[in-house]
């Protein structure tokens, strides 16, 4: 979770004036965390910091916001009659196409009033500059500190059938995830493509393999055997952080016996894993999607994935 610049420019450049609604702090029992954030405009909203009454009360209030930036506490048992019982500090910035930010790493601003930078904001920067990891979202002396929102998981989806498509409906809304979308043609792929997902139409898939990141994790699901083979062949020659192959166990046995046959040992072999999903769920497309993206983004998913395991 971070400060997800890329969003708020396009809802700027889309609707003009964007209220971001940020919780900058929690204490007891809250519906999300620290660093959540919603971007609201006078006819919408996308994000979420909890729903029920507190996102209810504050996209309102965001939308009559006659300040640039205000901070605020709720109670939210007693002022929003909400049963978690804890309480949020929130704070509410208006942005327009001149008041972006201007930064790739970390976003710190004050947010009660025009301030000089504290020492100790000084010295958790560094901190974050020295070891070379970017600070959690927080509240510090009058200052919100953010990261930058960066995807950590690139995902290759290959193939833009049933099951491709229900994987970028499945995973493209999560931050962290940067989706890039090959298959042969660009009739292969809807009209309407979500933010965040690259298409990449190509005659030959397999020679864009040398171009993924050697940590990606990719899914095969094209609608030919021989096109998933190619991959899985130039997957396992190129590296990858995990691997899915569409299928049953039979076309497994089958292409193990090929991909051997190709010069590949079977620890090589074994870290494509296939079938994919949780059989638990079935087979219809969005339930393999659900249980592909659950075994990505549980902690620990590349060496499960790896080793073909369920968790």
């Amino acid at each position: 979770m971070g400060f997800d610049l890329d969003m708020l420019a396009r809802e700027v450049a889309t609707h003009g004036r964007v209220t971001r609604v940020v919780i900058a702090a929690t204490h007891g029992s809250c519906p999300r965390e620290t660093g959540a954030a919603m971007l609201v405009w006078d006819t919408g909203q996308s994000g979420t910091i909890g729903g029920g009454a507190l996102e209810y009360e504050l996209a309102r209030a965001a939308r009559a916001q006659a300040v640039a930036c205000r901070l605020s506490r709720h109670a939210l048992g007693p002022e929003m009659g909400q049963c978690c019982g804890g309480a949020v500090e929130v704070v509410s910035e208006v942005y327009d196409a001149g008041s972006l930010p201007e930064t790739e790493t970390v976003v710190a601003r004050p947010v009660s009033g025009p301030a000089p930078m504290p020492l100790s904001v000084k010295r958790l920067l560094a901190t974050a500059r020295n070891q070379g990891r970017p600070p959690e979202a927080q509240l510090l002396d009058g200052w919100m500190i953010e990261p930058v929102a960066k995807p950590t998981r690139e995902i290759w989806i290959w193939g833009a059938g049933h099951v491709g498509r229900a994987m970028v409906a499945v995973l493209a809304p999560l931050p962290e995830v940067r989706i890039t979308w090959v298959d042969t043609g660009p009739d292969r792929f809807p009209e309407d493509i979500p933010e965040g997902v690259t298409p990449l139409p190509a005659a030959e898939p397999a020679r864009l393999v040398p171009h993924a990141p050697s940590d990606a994790h990719h899914l095969v699901l094209t609608y030919s055997h021989a096109l998933d083979l190619e991959l899985c062949h130039q997957l396992l020659s190129h590296g990858f952080a995990s691997a899915g192959l569409i299928g049953s166990k039979t076309k497994w046995a089958r292409f193990r016996k090929r991909l051997a046959a190709l010069g590949h040992g079977e620890d090589q072999i074994d870290s494509i894993r296939c079938p994919i999903g949780d059989p638990g769920l079935g087979k219809h497309p969005q339930a393999i999607a659900v249980g592909v993206a659950a075994e990505i983004l549980r902690p620990g998913a590349q060496t499960r994935l790896q080793q073909g395991k369920t968790a």
